[in-house]
C-alpha cells in the first residue's frame, strides 16, 4: 500500500497508509532529534516541529509538576517526550512532558519502557497551541494516561480517565490543592518578574497550601 499525504490543518505533514514497522523506524531514525514530534493513529502519521511558544510553555508547565512534587516529597520519574506506543493498539506519540508519579517506583530503573509490560506515565502535559490533526487524547486513553493537562496558549484545562473518556477537574487528581486557575495566576507574573521569580512564588504558595493541611 502506497503512503497518501493528505492537506492537514496544522503546521506538520499528515500521512495515510502508513505501516507500523514504517512508523517505528522512522521513530528510531528521529531518536536523536527531539525538536521532531510524530503521532499515529492505525495508519495515519503526522509530523511536527514544535513551535518556541510550545517548548517554552511545556518548560514551565513541567517545572510546576517538578515543584510541587519536589515539596510534596514525592518520588517521580521525569521522561520528557518518551514516546509513548504499542503495537496491538496500532497507536503511538511523543507527549511534550511525562511524568511516572505513583508507579515511580516500579520503572525506577527500567531502560527501555515497553508498554505491554509497564503501565503509562501517571500524568501528561499536552501543549496544543497549534492543534494536531489526529485526537491526541483519544489516543492518551487508549494507552491508560490516569491525567492529562491541556493548555491551549490561554487556558489550562486538568482531564482525569474515567473508562474510555477524559473528564475536566477543578483540580489536579494528583495533587488535589492544584487548580488551573492557580498555575494560570503564576504563569502571569512571569510577564513582570520572570520566571525563576514565578516559580519562587509558586514554590512558597505550595508550601502554605501544605502546613495549612497539616
Amino acid at each position: 500500500m502506497t503512503a497518501t499525504l493528505i492537506q492537514s490543518q496544522t503546521s506538520g505533514v499528515l500521512l495515510t497508509n502508513i505501516s507500523w514497522q514504517t512508523y517505528e523506524s522512522l521513530v528510531n531514525e528521529l531518536a536523536e532529534q527531539p525538536g521532531i514530534r510524530l503521532t499515529y493513529d492505525r495508519g495515519t502519521l503526522e509530523i511536527m516541529t514544535p513551535s518556541a511558544p510550545h517548548e517554552g510553555n511545556k518548560q514551565i508547565l513541567g517545572r510546576f509538576v517538578e515543584t510541587v512534587t519536589e515539596e510534596l516529597n514525592i518520588e517521580i520519574r521525569s521522561l520528557g517526550s518518551m514516546t509513548c506506543r504499542r503495537e496491538d493498539l496500532e497507536r503511538g506519540l511523543e507527549p511534550d512532558q511525562c511524568y511516572y508519579i505513583e508507579n515511580e517506583r516500579l520503572i525506577r530503573d527500567v531502560k527501555q519502557i515497553d508498554l505491554n509490560e509497564y503501565p503509562p506515565p501517571d500524568l501528561v502535559i499536552e501543549i496544543d497551541i497549534t492543534s494536531s490533526s489526529i485526537n491526541r487524547r483519544e489516543l492518551y486513553a487508549s494507552l491508560g494516561v490516569p491525567e492529562v493537562w491541556r493548555y491551549d496558549g490561554s487556558r489550562l484545562i486538568f482531564y482525569q480517565l474515567e473508562g474510555q473518556e477524559y473528564v475536566e477537574r477543578e483540580v489536579s487528581p494528583h495533587f488535589p490543592f492544584l487548580s488551573p486557575s492557580e498555575i494560570m495566576g503564576f504563569v502571569e507574573t512571569q510577564k513582570d518578574v520572570g520566571e525563576t521569580s514565578m516559580i519562587r512564588g509558586f514554590r512558597q504558595w505550595v508550601r502554605s497550601q501544605i502546613q495549612s493541611g497539616e
